[in-house]
């Protein structure tokens, strides 16, 4: 079963997970991270496995920024929460995960952003 979420469970993740109530500057990256981690071409999803959605969900929101700061650990923090969602075990401490995300915001592809997810936070 593929999980899909929407911008609710995505600014749900940011009140759990980043200690306060997130200051949004752009409702529009939010709805781009929704759009592309469903996206379909051909009736086929684009992004097929957990991990691959994960990563499109976090490198949308690292790239184009969606909350005033934090947002390195706002896509770390939906990665992580979109696997464990889907019933996938993320064994990545914290450290790590904002290291990924730093690496992202400078340059890192979805794809081998996905590949590093797969790697290195998946049991």
């Amino acid at each position: 079963m593929t999980l899909l979420v929407d911008r609710a469970w995505l600014l749900e993740v940011a009140h759990q997970h980043l200690g306060t109530d997130p200051d949004v500057t752009d409702y529009g990256s939010l709805a781009a991270a929704v759009a592309r981690h469903a996206d379909e071409v051909m009736d086929t999803l684009v992004y097929a496995e957990p991990h691959h959605r994960a990563a499109a969900l976090m490198h949308l929101l690292v790239r184009v920024p969606a909350l005033e700061s934090g947002n390195e650990l706002f896509g770390a923090v939906v990665a992580a929460a979109y696997l464990t969602a889907s019933g996938v075990p993320v064994t990545v401490t914290p450290k790590d995960a904002v290291a990924l995300a730093l690496r992202t915001r400078d340059g890192l592809s979805v794809r081998d952003l996905a590949q590093e997810i797969k790697r290195g936070w998946i049991v």
